[in-house]
């Protein structure tokens, strides 16, 4: 029952985008006014907004108290954020496990795409929680361990993290799969996912390593040969190499410096690898729940799939 390809898992993103064209043409076009509306919202972002985002990206960790507020400030650009998440990914389960239900090009915001959101904050809330008992029982056993000698304590210490790191990986594998049940079952599945994926770590793994690894490789060859045509018409529009680099570092002072042609065409370029990259992403996990939860995936796992 729970025998699948990691391979097909992987590589069911590009599969999903390749035969539902116009869905996935939508997808880009959303993405692009998702990018459009990013940008006004940079450029006219309030100076509080925009001290929040460097705190949040600065490399010094902050206190407790300027973290709070920068989370606060930051709520309606993260909720927004989420959300955006929530129905690209969504759409990808809707056009695996409804594949009928075509209308918009499988997007829309409704109470699927809220249930995952409220599935993801309840994660957050989890998560949060285990990095405190985690980090609380590596400060005792560090401790501990330091009474027998600096080598000693140095070596439990490394054993410690490379185990945490681990846990965290085998928990996240484990769990990957309770947004697909969230979405088809239409409820909230927060654990329904760690009994559905026994004795499928590995085969999940792989499958989720594959799907990176060829959204990285094709985000890269996309971008460097976006980057030589860019290069090559500015050069031959009397521009300058110097022009093609500012699309990584815009200039937020104004709309009009903003929205220029060569970086409204990188965004568009940016919006294709957006729309694709959530396929690649979130296509494994449902197909996989589809093939080891049976041929009725709306059907709760407390029963038996329906095969008619």
């Amino acid at each position: 029952m729970n025998q699948f390809s990691p391979s097909e898992a992987g590589l069911e993103g590009f599969r999903v985008a390749r035969e539902n064209r116009r869905a996935f043409g939508l997808w880009v076009l959303f993405s692009f006014a998702v990018s459009l509306l990013g940008a006004l919202v940079t450029v006219s972002m309030p100076a509080e907004v925009r001290t929040a985002m460097e705190t949040l990206q600065s490399d010094t960790t902050p206190d407790a108290s300027t973290f709070l507020h920068a989370m606060i400030a930051m709520a309606p650009l993260l909720v927004f954020g989420l959300a955006i998440q929530c129905v690209m990914a969504a759409a990808v389960y809707r056009i695996i496990l409804r594949h009928d239900d075509t209308r918009w090009g499988y997007l829309r915001l409704g109470r699927d795409e809220l249930r995952l959101m409220g599935l993801t904050l309840i994660y957050l809330g989890l998560a949060i929680a285990g990095l405190v008992g985690v980090t609380i029982a590596a400060a005792l056993l560090a401790a501990i361990a330091g009474m027998g000698g600096q080598g000693v304590g140095a070596f439990v210490g490394v054993a410690a993290e490379l185990f945490a790191i681990g846990l965290v990986i085998y928990v996240a594998i484990r769990l990957s799969l309770a947004p697909v049940i969230t979405f088809a079952e239409r409820r909230f599945a927060i654990f329904d996912s760690w009994p559905l994926t026994r004795g499928a770590f590995w085969r999940l793994l792989g499958a989720y390593v594959l799907a990176l690894f060829c959204m990285i490789v094709v985000t890269i060859v996309t971008l460097v040969l976006f980057t030589a045509v860019a290069g090559i018409v500015v050069l031959l529009a009397g521009g300058q190499m110097e022009d093609v680099s500012r699309m990584f570092d815009p200039d937020q002072t104004s709309l009009a410096a903003y929205f220029n042609p060569l970086m409204l065409a990188y965004m568009l370029v940016g919006s294709l690898i957006t729309a694709l990259y959530y396929a690649v992403i979130a296509a494994p996990g449902a197909w996989v729940y589809q093939r080891l939860h049976g041929d009725a995936p709306a059907a709760p796992l407390s029963r038996p799939a329906d095969h008619g």
